[in-house]
């Protein structure tokens, strides 16, 4: 039960209290019909407890246990631990195996597309991640003793020809979507993105099918509206995972801001964007190459590059998939850049050679923008792929693999905000680096939140995108 509940609210002594709602799946009781708290924000209360359990769990939510082909030995293998001590640490700290948090997550998202679109059950039951319509029939009459139909609301208006797949993304308030938007607007690849007003779009590309998505932001519902044009239903979680990343919709804002407020100097920050979020990525290995697209150059000269890049080696979008006319390639996959003789762009060979060094590592190793190991870890294991510096192997970390204390201490834009709120003029870099870095320990684990702050505190004068690899 929500807050937000309009049933009768139990008495304390009456209640039951779990780490996780597989926790309470698996304790016999079902998700309210009422308040649907399957579309509450993810509060994230568990964070900061063990940051295996949260990669793991960010690879749930890409379909990491979906299917036969899946299995908890190999989700463990590509955490770098055991089987049973992944389910020793998920057992400690969300009340249940993973198995079972994979079981509440499909039927969570079933239960949403019920309510929330006009999709047929089978297609239900094969985007939520069920082997089929028999098992899906079967789990919905298990927890909520009906069959699945029963939870459609009958007097919703629908249209049986409209093609797109629309949904609703709750967030935790509060949200500085202008923030996001001015970010991704400044960053926007001709033909691959697009900001028009207060909405975001882009192509996708989900294993080598192709479409496009449309983002807007629902300030009254707390939420962001997610339009999705795709061939194939079974890539519904993928996206709707990424969208949540790329928009970094599942931060407990209010949790990192009390924490970054404890040093006097953030705190003022803090209280002028109380809404601010990192911003995600789309794609490990897009937001790889972005990187090193944009050593050393401006912002509108990495755009323009990673245009050429699209138009160049992406493939073209069906028209019939793309929400909007200015959508017209997906960016191109590691693969399609490593059988390539010539990358076609105007850019110092070193840096070209980078690129396809990173297309190379990539496909040597898929799961090379997953999560793996601590933040030390992620950032070795970048750097061992030729081209890659410290800078942009902390920037990979924090878009791509989500890393929430990865931190680029030798960004000019994070010293600029620092010297800023401290009322000095940045003297020696290699110094002041490593002042900012020490400096930045008492901002663990959220030190990504941190650098967002002191971004936005130096100004737009020069961004992280602008920063060389070193």
């Amino acid at each position: 039960m929500r807050a937000i509940c309009p049933a009768r609210t139990p008495k304390f002594e009456n209640c039951v209290f779990f780490g996780s709602a597989a926790a309470a799946q698996d304790a016999g009781f079902r998700p309210c019909l009422r308040c649907r708290p399957e579309t509450a924000p993810d509060l994230a209360s568990w964070r900061g407890t063990s940051n295996t359990v949260s990669r793991a769990l960010a690879l749930i939510a890409e379909g990491a246990l979906d299917g036969a082909e899946n299995s908890v030995p190999e989700l463990a293998d590509r955490l770098g631990i055991g089987e049973r001590q992944l389910r020793r640490l998920f057992l400690q700290h969300l009340g249940a195996p993973p198995v079972s948090v994979a079981q509440t997550r499909r039927v969570l998202f079933a239960k949403q597309l019920i309510h929330e679109t006009q999709m047929p059950m089978t297609g239900i039951a094969m985007a939520a991640g069920f082997g089929s319509l028999r098992r899906f029939n079967e789990t919905f009459r298990d927890l909520f003793q009906r069959p699945p139909s029963a939870l459609r609301q009958k007097s919703t208006l629908r249209n049986e020809k409209e093609k797109d797949i629309v949904l609703r993304l709750r967030y935790r308030p509060p949200y500085d979507w202008e923030s996001m938007l001015s970010f991704l607007r400044a960053r926007a690849i001709p033909g691959l993105e697009a900001v028009h007003a207060a909405c975001y779009l882009r192509t996708v590309e989900i294993d080598g099918a192709l479409g496009s998505i449309e983002v807007t932001h629902v300030a009254d519902r707390h939420s962001l509206r997610v339009r999705i044009r795709f061939p194939e239903v079974r890539s519904l979680p993928t996206i709707v995972a990424r969208v949540r990343r790329l928009f970094d919709v599942g931060a407990d804002i209010e949790t990192i801001g009390e924490h970054l407020s404890g040093d006097p100097a953030l705190a003022p920050l803090v209280a002028e964007r109380p809404g601010l979020r990192a911003p995600g990525g789309w794609d490990g290995f897009e937001i790889a190459m972005r990187a090193v697209l944009g050593q050393q150059i401006s912002v509108m000269a990495a755009r323009k590059l990673g245009g050429q890049l699209v138009a160049l080696h992406g493939r073209a979008v069906p028209k019939s998939f793309r929400i909007h006319p200015d959508l017209s390639h997906v960016f191109p996959t590691a693969k399609r850049l490593t059988m390539a003789s010539w990358i076609g762009l105007g850019m110092p060979a070193a840096r070209s050679a980078t690129l396809k060094a990173v297309a190379e590592a990539t496909l040597r190793d898929p799961n090379l923008f997953r999560p793996f190991g601590n933040i030390e870890e992620t950032v070795a294991r970048l750097r061992t792929v030729r081209g890659i510096g410290e800078w942009t192997a902390q920037y990979i970390a924090l878009r791509a693999i989500r890393e929430m204390d990865a931190f680029p201490a030798t960004d000019v834009g994070l010293l600029r905000g620092i010297a800023s709120i401290d009322g000095e003029k940045v003297h020696g870099a290699k110094n002041a680096s490593a002042d900012l870095l020490s400096r930045a320990e008492s901002w663990r684990p959220w030190r990504a939140y941190a650098a967002q702050h002191l971004w936005a505190a130096g100004g737009n004068s020069r961004s992280r995108d602008q920063q060389s690899s070193r």
